[in-house]
């Protein structure tokens, strides 16, 4: 059994990591940072309001304006946001004329209020808030369908224009411009600057606004009818046709990479990493990789509970939301299994190759190597927050990159957000595990090199973010498996826990930041903790394995026989 950790190459010298480690964090500053500093940005974030805040301003439009007096204590408070046109806007370059100009009457981002059971007849009320300044911007009174659900329901051919029409009360159209007038004078539109769109047996009124335009949209009311009474209003600009047929088919793309590229590979490789976790029995243990595959599925069912407000939204029961976390608890347990056998399977595969690339606790040098893993880590996570930064501004200005919003992935959604940069450390154990300590060796059983293997690898691994609204759909996998050669250079080069460092310090810097952007001490404390994080947990387990104890790390052992990178010329090495 080895008793020492080692890798197949040469790590770079100290002096030159933390040269590099220092120009990356000053890119990283200066083009991901510092444009959110600019005046305007700033600005922004000082008229965002809480959502306690939030939750006051619509219970008072609700009492003051739909004669619905409505408690606090049971609201619930979800961010949203419209995508379409925020991603439009952004890929024409027009935000900031249009959050100068309109955004505070059409707001991209909302804090949207829901209170169950109002009165004896409404089974829910929302009332849409802009969270950078508190304006009302909208209502939804619930009797059955939301509006969400009655488009649903149409899409499915289950609800067609003449049945909304019999829901509506049958109203003529004088009739919806009558019932829409006053909240018209409400939320300061002018009469004369709206034209009305109308076609035959078309449910609801919706208006144009005359002379509001970016770009190609339009601003738009939109009115919504049940039961003879307004049931809905919402303002919002209306993103062009062609642009929303390129969203949808770069969609599809995206589910192409997500279930082609990234879930049949993987589900392949966790195959793969059964049969394998076997075979090399006599190198590794089946002890091995519990309490890192049982921290994966902690921290994993911890996040699905955590996005708990974003499941009860749409009012789901509780019976719902049980089986959901039973099915997801399903899934997370298999994930983990196959991360467990990944562990097993890769550990073994190297072991058996002469090279240990995952030191064991009872392994002499193991304190000491996981407190060098976690300080080459630092390290490298800002080199690779650098070249992801570099990356990005590559492929903005050659293949026109940009991004929306998801308001599924936001930390506001969450029922603590604090806990938010807690599945850094599902990235980081989970993805190294399958796609560097287990997926390099297995490819490179197939395609004989460690190049190709790391390439293939790092590729299956970027297909899996393909449905991030990043577009084009393949900006990510091009800046991923750039990202993920990096990583395989700090695995092949470090082991397995500085590449798990590493990835968990990277995540955890850029959702600590999220974090802290929120604003709020606790959010700022939390985040501040969250990038420690990492070095508390590795002079944690060198207080449990002084050197005291152990032999020092001997130097890095290479088997020159067969080196791990083979490429054509040395400027190819990573």
């Amino acid at each position: 059994m080895l008793s020492n950790f080692s890798s197949p190459g040469r790590t770079p010298k100290r002096t030159t990591l933390r040269v590099l480690a220092a120009v990356g964090f000053l890119i990283f500053l200066a083009l991901q940072v510092l444009p959110m500093a600019t005046p305007d940005s700033l600005q922004q974030i000082q008229k965002t309001i809480t959502k306690q805040q939030a939750k006051e301003i619509a219970a008072g439009f609700a009492a003051s304006t739909l004669e619905l007096p409505v408690t606090l204590d049971d609201a619930l408070v979800t961010y949203e946001s419209r995508s379409d046109i925020y991603g439009y806007l952004t890929r024409e370059g027009l935000m900031k004329t249009y959050m100068q100009n309109y955004d505070e009457q059409f707001p991209l981002e909302i804090f949207r209020v829901r209170f169950e059971q109002p009165d004896g007849i409404l089974s829910a009320l929302t009332v849409d808030v802009n969270m950078y300044g508190g304006r009302v911007a909208g209502f939804e009174r619930i009797e059955t369908y939301s509006n969400a659900t009655r488009e649903l329901l149409q899409k499915q051919g289950i609800l067609g224009g003449r049945g909304l029409q019999v829901t509506e009360g049958d109203l003529t159209p004088e009739d919806k411009e009558s019932l829409a007038a006053p909240y018209l004078k409400v939320f300061n539109f002018d009469p004369a600057q709206l034209k009305i769109e109308r076609a035959e047996y078309e449910s609801g009124l919706i208006y144009e606004i005359l002379g509001n335009e970016a770009g190609q949209s339009r601003g738009l009311i939109e009115f919504r009818f049940q039961d003879g009474t307004v049931s809905s209003m919402e303002a919002y600009f209306d993103p062009p046709a062609a642009h929303l047929d390129y969203v949808k088919g770069q969609k599809k793309l995206a589910n192409w990479f997500t279930w082609v590229g990234y879930a049949l590979f993987t589900f392949v490789l966790g195959i793969l990493a059964i049969i394998y976790s076997v075979k090399t029995r006599p190198f590794s243990s089946f002890l091995r990789g519990l309490v890192l595959s049982t921290a994966y599925f902690v921290f994993t069912m911890v996040g699905a509970v955590n996005m708990l407000p974003m499941l009860e939204k749409d009012g789901l029961g509780t019976e719902v939301l049980i089986l959901g976390f039973i099915v997801q608890g399903a899934l997370t347990l298999i994930i983990s299994a196959s991360i467990y056998f990944s562990l097993i399977g890769g550990d073994g595969l190297w072991r058996k190759q002469g090279l240990n690339l995952w030191a064991r606790a009872k392994e002499p040098g193991y304190g000491q190597h996981v407190l060098f893993s976690m300080q080459s880590a630092y390290l490298w996570a800002l080199i690779l927050l650098g070249a992801q930064s570099v990356i990005f501004f590559v492929l903005r200005h050659t293949i026109g990159t940009w991004s929306t919003t998801d308001a599924t992935q936001s930390a506001y959604n969450m029922l603590y957000p604090v806990l938010f940069p807690l599945l850094a450390w599902v990235a980081g154990i989970g993805e190294e595990a399958v796609y560097r300590l287990f997926g390099i060796p297995m490819l490179k059983k197939i395609f004989r090199s460690t190049f190709v293997a790391s390439l293939i690898s790092s590729m299956i691994w970027s297909f899996g973010h393909s449905l991030y609204p990043i577009y084009p759909v393949y900006s990510r996998p091009i800046e991923l498996t750039i990202v993920g050669l990096l990583f395989s250079f700090v695995f092949l080069r470090y082991g397995y826990i500085t590449a798990m460092f590493t990835h968990v310090i990277f995540n955890s810097i850029l959702m600590s930041l999220s974090l802290m952007l929120m604003g709020g001490v606790l959010n700022w404390t939390a985040g501040i903790v969250y990038i420690a994080l990492p070095a508390i947990v590795a002079y944690v387990i060198y207080l449990f394995n002084p050197p005291g104890r152990t032999e020092s790390i001997p130097p890095i052992q290479r088997k020159e026989e067969e080196p791990q990178f083979t490429t054509p010329h040395p400027e190819g090495h990573l």
